[in-house]
């Protein structure tokens, strides 16, 4: 089924080297009963985009980037017919993309409720190695393979359906961060990093009910949008003479819960003195290895007897839990779109992650 006369070609945007992607015009790929091509409306830039963008850790080069996308589809295989949740899909439809888990191992097999830590899982945007690059969301169309989890999310605007993967990432944080730490509404909470995924984790525990929040960042500007979406206090680190001791003083005795949200080893170093004794931390700052961070056992870990837990992508059910999140968000007035900061045409792509890595505005999006 088609829902437009569709191209023989399309663009996608291919990173064939270091800081250096390029626009290809490629012939789309045909689907079989059992995928779906997808025309792309939007993708935000992520974190991982930027660190493959600037030295390929992964090794994947080349390679077509996006995961945070959504689009409508164009062609559906036969053998598709529901999402992941059980909601009939359609030419027409709007969706996301979570996992692509392999199906085989272990994990797969014996694990289901621990599917975002299969070896062989994939996700769309950091697939190498297949010849017709239309797996990732930067680009005119992607192609959704055999077993990759999607969603239909007809209902929501384009800018919260940009926003979900990262919210789904930080729903599996939260989720995570209840295994150590039972949340209530006078819990004292602090936020390391107010990048998106800090800022959206920050309005999460604001619909939960928490009134306490400390919001620690090195930019005015992302301070201020804490405070919007909830922060009760801010702390900008760069101009405090000491922010350990102005956590101290708002907390009394240091804070009940923290969550390390950036990539910053500095950073993942200092959290541990934000926390009270018998607090808890919760640790998903790092996606890609930044390198190694320093801490003291005996005074950061077993003095304080802190608790600790990491926080790794997302589970399936995460994304469904993250849409209705940020409907909630938007429920309460909460200005969750004010996150989408930048647009960029598809065609801008290199300019769009050097203003990431500039560290302008908060989340920047490619639209078609």
């Amino acid at each position: 089924m088609n829902i437009e006369n569709l191209p023989k070609q399309a663009n996608v945007a291919i990173l064939t080297g270091n800081k250096k992607i390029e626009l290809k015009s490629l012939t789309l790929p045909n689907i079989n009963d059992d995928e779906i091509l997808v025309k792309v409306e939007a993708c935000g830039i992520c974190g991982t985009d930027v660190h493959e963008y600037k030295g390929d850790p992964f090794g994947y080069i080349p390679i077509q980037l996006g995961h945070e996308g959504t689009g409508t589809i164009v062609k559906l295989g036969k053998n598709i017919t529901h999402d992941f949740t059980g909601k009939p899909l359609a030419v027409g439809d709007k969706i996301v993309t979570g996992l692509r888990p392999c199906g085989k191992c272990d994990i797969c097999l014996n694990h289901p409720e621990q599917i975002h830590l299969c070896n062989g899982g994939e996700i769309f945007g950091l697939m190498p190695g297949e010849n017709h690059f239309f797996n990732g969301w930067f680009g005119d169309y992607i192609k959704i393979n055999k077993g990759g989890i999607v969603f239909n999310v007809s209902d929501m605007s384009l800018d919260l359906r940009v926003l979900i993967e990262p919210a789904a990432v930080v729903i599996h944080a939260i989720e995570k961060a209840k295994e150590i730490f039972n949340f209530k509404h006078d819990s004292t909470v602090l936020i390391q990093g107010c990048g998106p995924i800090g800022l959206l984790l920050l309005t999460i525990i604001r619909t939960m009910g928490v009134r306490h929040i400390i919001a620690v960042d090195g930019e005015d500007s992302r301070l201020q949008l804490a405070q919007e979406l909830g922060a009760q206090h801010t702390i900008n680190f760069i101009k405090s003479y000491d922010s350990i001791e102005d956590v101290m003083k708002l907390s009394k005795q240091g804070v009940d819960m923290a969550f390390q949200c950036t990539g910053s080893t500095k950073a993942a170093s200092t959290i541990w003195k934000y926390i009270r004794r018998g607090g808890s931390l919760c640790e998903l700052g790092f996606f890609v290895n930044n390198g190694e961070a320093n801490y003291n056992p005996h005074f950061d870990i077993c003095n304080k007897e802190i608790k600790v837990v990491g926080s790794w992508t997302y589970k399936a059910e995460d994304w469904v839990h993250a849409c209705e999140f940020l409907k909630e968000a938007q429920a309460r007035k909460l200005p969750i779109e004010k996150l989408i900061s930048h647009r960029f045409p598809l065609k801008e792509i290199n300019q769009a992650m050097e203003m990431n890595m500039s560290m302008q505005g908060y989340k920047i999006i490619i639209q078609n």
